[in-house]
């Protein structure tokens, strides 16, 4: 199997941006500029390969003299640089995979050539591939964490260097035209130079909004219908046309940006309302787009070819809004039947647009009707297609149309899944309250568990289960009802795939659950009526703490046993979503335990599902590093229990995550393709017996998750002092001043507990001091505990690596993790600290155990350094730390002058430098949190 390999091409792309980017320094930025960072990256790539204390010094030395205004330029040269570094790799990684397609032969592991050869020499059929097709659903859920530095318009300069690039090795260029290709390059340098990637003011959550939006209109609606029609390809050339294998459309997307106020007071009922018809324009809008192109392209003359009767009936049905709503003559398109039908859909979705733009502008003219839903939609897309089809134009009929259905059938008139997510608290005042209001009723919060239940299953099933003067109630519990009724306008107003999950995070038991139907019942979105249970919401309680994890049964099967939570179970179509929270537990544990509390917590729930007859869909809250369940999306979803991903996968792509997979269609195709290819491989279990899991690695991984819980623990939750060195030698107390998210950091502003402070910065201020420590402490002292110096019990973890993808995910995430801390770096940050004895001995022991699992993770993959087995990520990290080395020294010293310096004013000028070199470190790093 082919591998993806670094070669000259790139090397030379990246030397070719840095000379550009030299040249627009030169001439555009103070004196200075360029000797400084030539000078800097120089001397620490000296440093690199020898340590040498006198020319250390020097370099402090000529940090220490930068003024603020140099230095912010110095660290925006920086940034730039890796933006070019990223998109030369993307580049490449692109132009890698077209010529591997090129050569005809085997593709990438991960890639719909490889999966799809493998099932068939495997012995699976054509039927039982079909069988597994039909039950996909790959959703991934994109969210507004405050870990995404780049702005808008500076991902839209780098997709123009994109291209560009990308035609220096796609054509055949003559001197002169090779000399535009690179002025046009060094332009978007320099305009990339004069624009401000910092953004002057925090982000609205409607700024969040149009940042995600971004992805769909520049790269998704492109990339979407290729991956469909890859996969299609890869099926016709390795089953052959002759097994008439059919591409179901099963990628769906979600969104938190504009529903998750949990934590962020910015997020209102209006908010949620706005972000649902932000989303309903921007799909309007792809759709008129290309159903103007198709208008334009189906000439088809009825007096050439017989459209179908069912295609010429419809028509007819519509020749009164053709006439008497559009107010077109009856000659018009008289024998082209096609464009006439895509006039009216085009005038159908115009109005759909007028409407969704009113109801913006909070202006509720009198509008004409348009679709009543996206499958009226498609139903005239579907009539076209099959028309065409039965006229011998299936050609015509497979390209631009039916992109535009897969379009629509992954998209609707919702573009996302927004899912709503709110802490269980805030459900428990809003009913406390609600029963208190009521006359002789009894105090909510003195109930049992199992009484609160009782209570709550007769309010839901009771025809009027409150009398309610919402003038009356508390502002924090009108706000709450107030989400439940956006939820049920705009599901009246566009659809019912408006939303997602209704997601409760810091859930602990049923009646968390419980109360949130409730809420949605006084809304009208679920009850019981004449008619028998209804439930248009679907509740997705979110475990994100270890002991929360080590209950997950427990709260699961007394909602499943619960008689009037089964019938709205049923109701709404008899699956269940269950969020898990890789960043809390990680944060409350370490990586070990979070990992392995995870992975048990699957098996769990889904045991129960299946016992209980209900569908279970698990929804993932990765983030987009390992210390919050981050790292490769394939491996990830192979790493999952056995029998555990029946099909349907959801997951979190957080922050950074977004721009580095999503802001190019042809990095977007291949992380889609590869995300499904996972999916379709850990779903086997739905076409035959999976493998049974071998218990003693499972044995082994309990022992080892107790081990390293325990060490992380005696580090962060038993070691006195240690969160002021967090709060001390990191940059997170500027980290909450960057202007990169809505969220705050903190869910308590001045409680700087562990249980305040969000897992986000946690993972952020960690990796911008380079100890980058939840993702890795504690690994490297349990292998040892366990081993004990015992050969055999070495080769038992050698082969458990080789053999069980979840322990080799686990340990090929710590790698990267362990390759991204810097313990030489990691001690400089330590001088930040007030009491040097004490911060010292906390580093020495994160050094000691940094070495001890750097060790230990090498000699059970069996590798001489990290990353080995890994070259390209290997150097790529390399090739970055060149230049992050001298941007955390830089932010080493503006850290001292900004937190020293007694002058207000004197102090904020060192703020900008600052805040520019925590981006600059992130996006060198290529995450964040």
């Amino acid at each position: 199997m082919k591998e993806f390999s670094d070669g000259e091409p790139l090397r030379r792309d990246i030397q070719l941006f840095t000379a550009l980017l030299g040249e627009v320094l030169r001439e555009h930025s103070r004196k200075r500029v360029l000797v400084v960072v030539e000078r800097l990256r120089d001397g620490f790539m000296a440093l690199r390969d020898a340590d040498d204390p006198e020319l250390r010094a020097k370099l402090m030395k000529r940090i220490d003299g930068l003024d603020p205004q140099t230095l912010s330029e110095v660290v925006r040269a920086f940034n730039i640089y890796f933006g070019l570094v990223n998109t030369a790799e993307e580049i490449h990684g692109h132009l890698r995979r077209m010529d591997l397609i090129s050569t005809g032969g085997p593709l990438w592991l991960g890639s719909f050539d490889q999966t799809v050869r493998e099932l068939k020499a495997d012995g699976v059929s054509p039927e039982k591939f079909q069988s597994l097709l039909e039950q996909l659903v790959y959703l991934p859920v994109f969210t507004a964490h405050p870990t995404e530095a780049k702005r808008r318009t500076i991902l839209e300069t780098f997709r123009r260097i994109f291209l560009v690039a990308q035609d220096l090795h796609r054509r055949r260029l003559n001197d002169e035209e090779l000399e535009e290709k690179l002025q046009a390059i060094l332009t978007q340098i320099q305009i990339l130079w004069k624009t401000d990637e910092v953004r002057v003011h925090k982000p609205q959550v409607t700024d969040e909004v149009r940042q995600g939006l971004h992805f769909f209109r520049e790269s998704l609606f492109d990339a979407v219908p290729e991956v469909y029609r890859n996969l299609e390809r890869a099926v016709r050339r390795i089953y052959g046309p002759e097994s008439r294998l059919r591409i179901p459309s099963f990628v769906r997307f979600g969104s938190w940006i504009g529903g998750d106020r949990d934590g962020n007071p910015s997020v209102k009922p209006e908010t949620t309302e706005l972000a649902v018809l932000m989303h309903h324009e921007l799909v309007l809008e792809a759709y008129i787009e290309r159903v103007a192109a198709l208008r334009q392209m189906l000439s088809h003359t009825d007096t050439l070819c017989r459209p179908s009767p069912a295609f010429l009936d419809s028509l007819d049905a519509d020749e009164d809004y053709w006439v008497d709503t559009m107010g077109e003559s009856l000659r018009r398109y008289t024998n082209e039947p096609y464009r006439r039908k895509l006039a009216i859909v085009r005038h159908r979705l115009d109005a759909n647009l007028a409407r969704a733009r009113a109801r913006m502008a909070g202006d509720p003219a009198d509008l004409p009707d348009g679709y009543g839903d996206a499958r009226d939609f498609l139903a005239d897309l579907y009539l076209i297609r099959d028309s065409l089809i039965s006229h011998g134009d299936a050609s015509a009929a497979a390209g631009e149309l039916q992109d535009l259905i897969w379009l629509a059938e992954t998209f609707g008139f919702h573009l996302v899944h927004l899912d709503v997510r709110q802490e269980s608290t805030r459900h428990t005042a809003a009913v406390a309250e609600l029963f208190a209001r009521q006359a002789g009723a009894p105090y909510y919060r003195a109930f049992t568990e199992e009484q609160k239940c009782v209570v709550l299953g007769e309010a839901i099933a009771h025809p009027h289960p409150f009398v309610i003067d919402k003038a009356t109630l508390t502002p924090e519990t009108r706000e709450t009802l107030e989400v439940f009724e956006v939820m049920a306008r705009m599901r009246a107003e566009i659809g019912a795939d408006v939303f997602g999950a209704y997601v409760i995070s810091m859930t602990h038991s049923a009646s968390h659950v419980m109360e949130v139907m409730l809420l949605a019942r006084l809304a009208g979105l679920a009850g019981c009526h004449r008619g028998g249970w209804f439930c248009d919401i679907h509740i997705a309680p979110l475990f994100e703490t270890i002991e929360d994890l080590e209950r997950i049964d427990e709260v699961m099967a007394a909602l499943f046993d619960d008689a009037t939570y089964q019938s709205l179970l049923k109701a709404s179509g008899n699956q269940q979503e269950v969020m898990l929270g890789y960043s809390d537990s990680c944060k409350d544990g370490g990586i070990l335990a979070s990992g392995w509390k995870l992975y048990e917590a699957q098996k769990k729930v889904i045991a129960l599902a299946d016992d209980h007859g209900v569908a279970c869909r698990l929804f993932h809250g990765r983030g987009g590093t390992v210390g919050r369940g981050g790292g490769p999306t394939y491996e990830a979803i192979l790493a999952q229990p056995v029998d555990t991903v029946h099909g349907q996968i959801k997951l979190t792509e957080q922050g950074e995550v977004l721009s580095y997979r999503y802001a190019n269609p042809e990095t977007a195709r291949y992380e889609l393709a590869m995300g499904i290819s996972g999916l379709i491989k850990a779903s086997r279990c739905l076409i035959e017996e999976p493998a049974e899991e071998r218990n003693d690695y499972l044995g082994i991984m309990d022992e080892l998750a107790r081990l390293g819980e325990e060490a992380y623990r005696d580090l962060v939750c038993d070691t006195e002092g240690f969160l002021d060195y967090f709060y001390e030698v990191t940059p997170v107390d500027a980290i909450a001043r960057l202007n990169i998210g809505s969220r705050p950091s903190h869910r308590k502003g001045s409680d700087r507990s562990l249980d305040s402070i969000r897992a986000i910065p946690w993972v952020f201020g960690w990796a911008q001091a380079r100890h980058t420590i939840p993702a890795w402490y504690g690994v490297g002292l349990a292998l040892e505990r366990w081993r004990n110096n015992d050969v055999e019990r070495l080769a038992k973890l050698q082969r458990m690596y080789q053999e069980w993808p979840f322990f080799r995910a686990l340990l090929s995430n710590t790698q990267m993790s362990l390759f991204k801390a810097e313990m030489q770096i990691a001690r400089e940050y330590v001088r930040l600290a007030r009491d040097q004895e004490r911060a010292l001995a906390i580093y020495e022991r994160i050094q000691a155990e940094h070495q001890r699992t750097l060790t230990q993770v090498l000699n059970v993959a069996g590798l001489h350094s990290l990353m080995e087995d890994t070259p390209d990520l290997q150097l790529s990290l390399v090739r970055r730390n060149f230049y992050l080395d001298p941007l955390n020294y830089i932010q080493l010293a503006v850290i001292e002058r900004y937190r020293d310096e007694p002058v207000e004013e004197e102090r904020e000028q060192w703020l900008d430098p600052l805040l520019r070199s925590i981006n600059a470190i992130a996006a060198g790093m290529r995450n964040t949190g």
